[in-house]
């Protein structure tokens, strides 16, 4: 038997190393506030998971949980049809797709603090384009001083900001699709539609699939635009998971909850991913079940 060269393993090492300082041991960190009340910088105490019943009764994570999941849906249902339809629309070759590319890739490029502070501006009835022009038609808007006009300019702001990324990732798996898809769909005299629904759809699945797990967990993350944008507000309308947890953390140092938050908000990620990457799987085996038959 030929002996296995286990040198390759030193060329991993680096990367195991950088893993274990960035995420690995930063983990051990928050499991052992999350157990323990920290009273002082020595004196600490064992509460075993008090802090997770404690983070579980509250009323304020619950309505944090729900505007999250509701922003998070939100996300994912105008942008990835809008990043679908902005792919097709695109130029397939040539200078021309090379120009729309760059074009569409450049709002990915700004920031996210900038993002927020480039909204705050657009978004005031003084000096804002946005918040001037629906002044002038007669529309009262304030995302300072109205929730649902501020939860819906956080929505439109993401929306502005991470739609380009679905489009670009289904313009990669429509570039993909072999002409021959084509060609034989224009001999069967096939409709766009009926081109979109049984040739495209289906080959862009599995970039759809990563478009969507990148948009809910960067979504069911967000902090700095709304953070920048509205700081929270107005009252609540904008503090989501990722903020409430910064104000436990940071604002009331309450190291303890906010680890049990920490890791309960990295379990509820994790839940739903992997609820949403089976659900795209059974959907995607029913229609080749239902092609092959």
């Amino acid at each position: 038997m030929k002996p296995v060269n286990q040198k390759a393993w030193f060329l991993v090492l680096p990367v195991i190393i950088c893993v274990a300082f960035s995420a690995i041991l930063p983990l051990m960190t928050v499991v052992n506030y999350s157990v323990q009340d920290i009273i002082s910088p020595e004196r600490r105490v064992f509460v075993g998971v008090e802090w997770f019943a404690s983070v579980m009764r509250d009323e304020e994570l619950h309505g944090a949980l729900l505007r999250q999941l509701g922003f998070s849906f939100a996300v994912l249902l105008v942008q990835i049809p809008l990043g679908i339809a902005l792919a097709l629309s695109m130029p397939a070759q040539g200078w021309k797709a090379s120009l729309v590319l760059v074009l569409v890739a450049l709002s990915l490029l700004i920031p996210w603090n900038v993002v927020g502070t480039i909204w705050q501006i657009y978004g005031r009835a003084d000096i804002g384009l946005l918040g001037a022009g629906l002044q002038a038609l007669g529309i009262d808007y304030s995302y300072t001083g109205n929730a649902t006009d501020a939860w819906l300019t956080v929505l439109v702001m993401d929306v502005w900001h991470w739609t380009p990324l679905v489009a670009l990732l289904c313009f990669a798996g429509l570039r993909s699709i072999p002409d021959a898809y084509y060609q034989a769909a224009r001999i069967d005299g096939a409709s766009k539609l009926a081109v979109f629904r049984y040739i495209q759809l289906p080959k862009m699945r599995g970039v759809l699939m990563i478009a969507v797990l990148l948009r809910f967990m960067d979504s069911f993350m967000i902090y700095t635009e709304p953070f920048v944008l509205t700081g929270g507000g107005p009252g609540n309308a904008t503090t989501f998971l990722s903020q409430y947890l910064t104000q436990k953390a940071v604002g009331q140092f309450d190291l303890g909850p906010a680890a049990a938050f920490s890791l309960i908000y990295f379990l509820i990620i994790l839940l739903l991913c992997f609820i949403l990457y089976n659900w795209m799987q059974s959907l995607g085996q029913a229609e080749q079940t239902e092609a092959a038959q």
